[in-house]
């Protein structure tokens, strides 16, 4: 069963940004400057977190996770100054 997550980062390094931003990519859809929203089941979860793990540095950089729950039952309340804001849709898992 997919999850919801929100990752959000703060790395102080640009290099080490720039490659924490293009794994996040591959993980879920960006919605602002270091936030991504990510639907995810438990294995995709922990290959994130090792690839996160292996790109920042553990006393310089800080890395929030946050599991909002069961992916269908999540109905976000999201507060939105700007830019419109978009829940992850749903996608078809290729195995």
């Amino acid at each position: 069963m997919d999850h919801l997550y929100i990752v959000s980062y703060d790395v102080s390094n640009q290099r080490r940004w720039r490659r924490l931003f293009k794994a996040m990519h591959g993980y879920g859809e960006w919605l602002q400057l270091s936030v991504f929203q990510c639907r995810l089941g438990r294995m995709r979860m922990l290959e994130l977190e090792d690839r996160i793990r292996e790109i920042v540095n553990h006393r310089e950089d800080h890395v929030l996770i946050l599991d909002l729950g069961p992916a269908e039952n999540v109905k976000p309340h999201v507060r939105s100054i700007g830019k419109s804001f978009e829940p992850v849709k749903r996608e078809s898992v290729i195995v």
